[in-house]
Formats: structure tokens, C-alpha cells, sequence
């Protein structure tokens, strides 16, 4: 009878403790309910003209407990805004887009923002240019700051009227055989400048950032040691880009200014080394030039000008959400809705594949399918480390080639003394 009595009270209590453990269970159940139901805002900061608002209402429509605002600025006030934000440990948004070329910036501040591949972003690896997603990673691979967004491939823009008037093939194809490399670049300027009076080139900086692009080590390696004395290639773009200089080959409009938009209009220049997102600055500064424009392959290759990264800074509350929704955003099928909306050109190569893309023809530059011609040089481009003190050895070069343009400096003073400001700036640092 004891033993009977014991067994009983044994499963009672048995009973008891499984009930408020279902009750328990029930309870914390229902709060994850209620707490998927509640709102979660996304604050979103990026910068020029993306039409990521139109996505976000179609994700918004499909997550209606997800709220998504996003704030455009001008492109140096974006970054500046974001890294003051970042050192004040306050103030930054959910999802922050980054710049190629402005990454190296946040290098060292990689404690501020979340490791993407801690939520699974391996995953989704394949579906990227490697060289595009390896920009994104840390020096070790080991932490991915932000998803890939657009790219720049380059081309060469060609304006097929100074061509002809230089007794020179307009075809495309015809022009891509003409112009395989550097040599044959040289050549053709020597027969238009000839022929036609006009430079090759718009300016000084277009014709240096190409071969620079095309160089298999730029400014820095990864231990941010110099290397523009150690390796030859930057000496040679600058040697090239002197040599068409003082042969009077390139223009010297300054990028960005009336003058120079004005000159891409009246077809004061035959070639434009551009990105595939140069596409619309054509536009907007030429509207009547339709069918002068073309585009071909780059001379000797290809390189990178441009696109972004989306990141997620350690001070958002929702990191998984915001995951979710970037990880949406920069998918392939999304990617080639920003192409057809927005002229970004996709990181996702699988995007190349699809009809809308194969078949896609730009009646402004002359009917060629200009997405093919950007796709294949996407592909060519290879994984460059730019440093985080990229821009200022940028900017000192292009200032020694402005002075031997301008001012007829001698360029390999001015060589020396670009260097000599460059170390000078990186011993303060």
C-alpha cells in the first residue's frame, strides 16, 4: 500500500510539472506571436539615385510587420554622415550602403558593424562575381562587411561620327579589332587628332584610371605597404598616359563640369572610358547625340569603376531583419529589376542569362546590346585590394599629370614629387 500510495503521489507531481511546463510552453508561444506581429523599422541610408524605394514597397507588402525608410544623400555627405555616426557610437541606421571604393574606410572600424556571415551569408556566395564579393570580405575572408549591390564594369563609349570623319571603322565589332590594346589606342589617336583635329580622350584622369583599373596590384597590398615604387604597373599607366599627353591626344576637361558634359554633346572628343553606369550621364548630358554614341570592348581588358555594398552597423536592434531584407534586395531576380529600372548593372551573374538581358538593346547607343558588352567585361575583372589610403595616392597622381598637362611640367619630376607627398602624408597617419 505505501508503495501504491508513493507510485501515485510520484505521478502526480509528474502531472503537475508537465502542465506548467505546457502552460509555460503556451505562454512563451504566444508572446513570439505577438512579438512577429509587431512592427520592426528599418532605417536605411544611402545615396544617388538606386529606385530601392520601389523595392522596399514590394518587400513592405509581402513583410507587413517590417517598416523600411530610406534616406538618399549626395555621396560624400553619405559616407561622411555614416562615419562620424560609427565614431560617435550613435546615430547610424539599420542597412548602410558603402561605396567600393570607400570600404577600406571602415576597415578598421570593422567592431561597429555585424559579421554578415553569422547569419548565413555563405550560403548565397555562389550566386556572386567572386571578385566583387571578395571586396566585401575581410583581409582573412573571415568577416563579410556588406552584400554586393551594382558593379562598374568599363567599356569603351566611342562617338561613331568623329570615327567616320576620321576615315576610321564605326561598326562595333569593327572598332573592338581596331583598338585590342594600348598600342592600337595610341595609333588611333594619332590618326584622329590628325584627321579630325579632336583628342582621343576627354581627359587626363579617364585614360589613367583605365589602365591603373586593368593592373593586377594597384596603391596597396594588404599589409598596406606601398607598392607604386615597388611594382611597375602605375608608373606605366602614368608613362602612357604623359606619352598621349605631350602628343596633345587628350582633352582636359574637368570631369563633372559643364564643359565637360557640354564637350560629350557637340563630339569634341572621340572616346569616353567609362562604367556601365555612365550610361545615363551620357544621356543626360547629350540628349541629342543618340546614334553618335557607341560602345565597345575596353582596349586591353577591362576594370571596375563603381558599386556598393550593403551593410548592417552593430548599433541596429533588428540585424536580422535587416538581413532579411538586403539579402532580398541584392538577389539576382531584384538585380535585374534595378537594371531594367535604374541602369545598375547586376553582381550576379546568373542575371546575364536571362532574355530580358540577352535581348536587350539600347536604341540611344546605335541599337547594341550594351548589357552584353558590360557583362563580358564583368567578368574579366579581377580582384584588385585597394587600401584604405586609396584616394589620396589617387589624388596626388592625378594632380602630377594635371601639372605636366597644364602647367608643361616635367613628368618625372612631377613623378618624384607625387611621391614624395604621398609618403609624406601616410608618416602622419
Amino acid at each position: 500500500m505505501m508503495k501504491k500510495r508513493a507510485l501515485m503521489l510520484l505521478l502526480a507531481v509528474v502531472f503537475m510539472f508537465a502542465t506548467a511546463c505546457s502552460n509555460q510552453s503556451q505562454s512563451e508561444n504566444e508572446s513570439k506571436d505577438k512579438g512577429s506581429s509587431e512592427k520592426v523599422k528599418l532605417n536605411m541610408w544611402v545615396f544617388g539615385s538606386t529606385g530601392y524605394e520601389k523595392l522596399a514597397e514590394e518587400y513592405m507588402k509581402d513583410h507587413p510587420n517590417v517598416e523600411i525608410k530610406i534616406q538618399s544623400t549626395q555621396f560624400d555627405d553619405h559616407h561622411n554622415a555614416l562615419f562620424t555616426a560609427l565614431s560617435a557610437g550613435s546615430g547610424a541606421p539599420d542597412i548602410a550602403m558603402i561605396e567600393v571604393n570607400n570600404i577600406e574606410r571602415y576597415r578598421e572600424a570593422q567592431d561597429r558593424f555585424y559579421n554578415l556571415y553569422d547569419f548565413g551569408a555563405k550560403n548565397i556566395k555562389d550566386k556572386y562575381l567572386d571578385w566583387k564579393w571578395r571586396i566585401g570580405e575581410s583581409a582573412d575572408g573571415s568577416f563579410l562587411f556588406g552584400l554586393p549591390t551594382d558593379i562598374g564594369p568599363t567599356a569603351m563609349f566611342y562617338r561613331a561620327d568623329v570615327f567616320e570623319a576620321a576615315g576610321l571603322p564605326t561598326d562595333p565589332a569593327e572598332v573592338a579589332k581596331l583598338i585590342p590594346d594600348w598600342n592600337a589606342y595610341a595609333e588611333v589617336a594619332a590618326t584622329i587628332k590628325e584627321k579630325t583635329g579632336k583628342p582621343i580622350a576627354d581627359n587626363v584622369e579617364l585614360v589613367y584610371n583605365a589602365l591603373r583599373d586593368q593592373a593586377p596590384v594597384q596603391y596597396f597590398n594588404e599589409k598596406e605597404e606601398l607598392l607604386i615604387e615597388k611594382e611597375p604597373y602605375i608608373k606605366q599607366a602614368y608613362d602612357y598616359t604623359v606619352s598621349l599627353i605631350q602628343k596633345g591626344y587628350l582633352g582636359s576637361n574637368g570631369l563633372w563640369t559643364p564643359e565637360w558634359g557640354n564637350a560629350m554633346e557637340k563630339g569634341s572628343y572621340a572616346t569616353l572610358l567609362a562604367p556601365a553606369w555612365m550610361q545615363g550621364v551620357v544621356k543626360g548630358n547629350a540628349p541629342n547625340s543618340a546614334g553618335k554614341w557607341l560602345i565597345t570592348n575596353m582596349p586591353g581588358g577591362a576594370g571596375n569603376w563603381g558599386g556598393s555594398y550593403l551593410t548592417i552597423p552593430k548599433e541596429s536592434k533588428h540585424p536580422q531583419e535587416a538581413y532579411d531584407f538586403i539579402q532580398w534586395l541584392v538577389a539576382p531576380e531584384q538585380q535585374l529589376k534595378s537594371f531594367k529600372d535604374m541602369g545598375l548593372f547586376p553582381s550576379a551573374p546568373s542575371v546575364y542569362d536571362a532574355p530580358e538581358f540577352k535581348d536587350y538593346k539600347d536604341e540611344y547607343f546605335g541599337g547594341v546590346n550594351t548589357a552584353q558588352v558590360f557583362a563580358e567585361a564583368a567578368q574579366k575583372v579581377k580582384t584588385v585590394y585597394m587600401g584604405k589610403n586609396y584616394g589620396l595616392v589617387q589624388g596626388e597622381i592625378i594632380k602630377a599629370l594635371t601639372n605636366v598637362q597644364k602647367k608643361k611640367a616635367d613628368p618625372e619630376k612631377e613623378w618624384e614629387e607625387a611621391i614624395k607627398r604621398i609618403k609624406r602624408q601616410l608618416e602622419r597617419q
